[in-house]
Protein backbone atom coordinates (compact mmCIF):
# COMPACT_ATOMS: atom_id res chain seq x y z
CA UNK A 1 0.00 0.00 0.00
CA UNK A 2 3.03 1.88 0.75
CA UNK A 3 4.50 1.70 -2.94
CA UNK A 4 1.11 2.57 -4.34
CA UNK A 5 0.98 5.62 -2.44
CA UNK A 6 4.44 6.54 -3.45
CA UNK A 7 3.80 5.82 -7.21
CA UNK A 8 0.34 7.60 -7.35
CA UNK A 9 2.46 10.61 -5.39
CA UNK A 10 5.47 10.34 -7.88
CA UNK A 11 3.41 10.34 -11.25
CA UNK A 12 1.36 13.28 -9.27
CA UNK A 13 4.62 15.55 -9.34
CA UNK A 14 5.90 14.30 -12.63
CA UNK A 15 2.98 15.18 -14.28
CA UNK A 16 3.09 18.64 -12.80
CA UNK A 17 6.76 19.16 -13.63
CA UNK A 18 5.94 18.24 -17.37
CA UNK A 19 3.00 20.54 -17.53
CA UNK A 20 6.02 23.79 -16.93
CA UNK A 21 4.45 27.26 -17.08
CA UNK A 22 3.22 28.71 -20.03
CA UNK A 23 4.62 31.98 -19.20
CA UNK A 24 7.70 32.41 -21.90
CA UNK A 25 10.83 34.12 -20.74
CA UNK A 26 12.00 37.01 -23.58
CA UNK A 27 14.72 39.02 -24.47
CA UNK A 28 12.04 41.82 -25.58
CA UNK A 29 8.38 43.08 -25.39
CA UNK A 30 6.80 40.58 -27.83
CA UNK A 31 5.18 42.78 -30.52
CA UNK A 32 1.83 41.31 -30.68
CA UNK A 33 1.60 41.51 -26.78
CA UNK A 34 1.19 44.44 -24.21
CA UNK A 35 2.80 45.24 -20.95
CA UNK A 36 0.53 43.20 -18.04
CA UNK A 37 2.35 44.83 -15.26
CA UNK A 38 5.61 43.81 -13.39
CA UNK A 39 6.59 41.15 -10.95
CA UNK A 40 9.30 40.00 -8.37
CA UNK A 41 9.97 37.39 -6.44
CA UNK A 42 12.97 37.00 -3.61
CA UNK A 43 14.68 34.24 -1.86
CA UNK A 44 16.15 32.09 -4.65
CA UNK A 45 19.22 30.26 -4.20
CA UNK A 46 20.54 30.53 -7.54
CA UNK A 47 19.63 32.31 -11.10
CA UNK A 48 18.11 29.04 -12.32
CA UNK A 49 15.67 29.05 -9.17
CA UNK A 50 14.83 33.13 -9.74
CA UNK A 51 13.82 32.60 -12.81
CA UNK A 52 11.74 29.64 -12.31
CA UNK A 53 10.33 31.67 -9.38
CA UNK A 54 9.85 34.52 -11.60
CA UNK A 55 8.43 32.41 -14.31
CA UNK A 56 5.70 30.76 -11.65
CA UNK A 57 4.53 34.30 -10.31
CA UNK A 58 4.06 34.81 -14.06
CA UNK A 59 2.42 32.12 -15.06
CA UNK A 60 0.02 32.78 -11.59
CA UNK A 61 -0.82 36.24 -12.74
CA UNK A 62 -1.98 34.94 -16.38
CA UNK A 63 0.87 36.45 -18.47
CA UNK A 64 1.79 34.84 -21.82
CA UNK A 65 5.82 36.52 -21.56
CA UNK A 66 7.67 37.78 -19.18
CA UNK A 67 10.94 39.74 -19.08
CA UNK A 68 13.55 39.74 -16.52
CA UNK A 69 14.99 43.08 -15.95
CA UNK A 70 16.69 43.16 -12.66
CA UNK A 71 18.16 40.50 -10.19
CA UNK A 72 20.38 41.35 -6.86
CA UNK A 73 21.65 39.56 -4.17
CA UNK A 74 24.41 37.67 -2.63
CA UNK A 75 23.32 34.51 -0.89
CA UNK A 76 19.13 35.16 -1.42
CA UNK A 77 18.91 36.49 -4.65
CA UNK A 78 16.06 38.59 -5.49
CA UNK A 79 14.47 39.53 -8.93
CA UNK A 80 12.07 41.77 -10.70
CA UNK A 81 10.54 41.12 -14.33
CA UNK A 82 7.69 42.63 -17.06
CA UNK A 83 4.52 40.36 -17.90
CA UNK A 84 3.22 40.34 -21.13
CA UNK A 85 -0.36 39.75 -22.37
Amino acid sequence: MKNLKMTVAAIALASVSFAGFAAELVNSQPADLQKAGVISVGGASNLTSLENKLAAKAEEAGAKSFQIISTTGNNKLHGTAIIYN
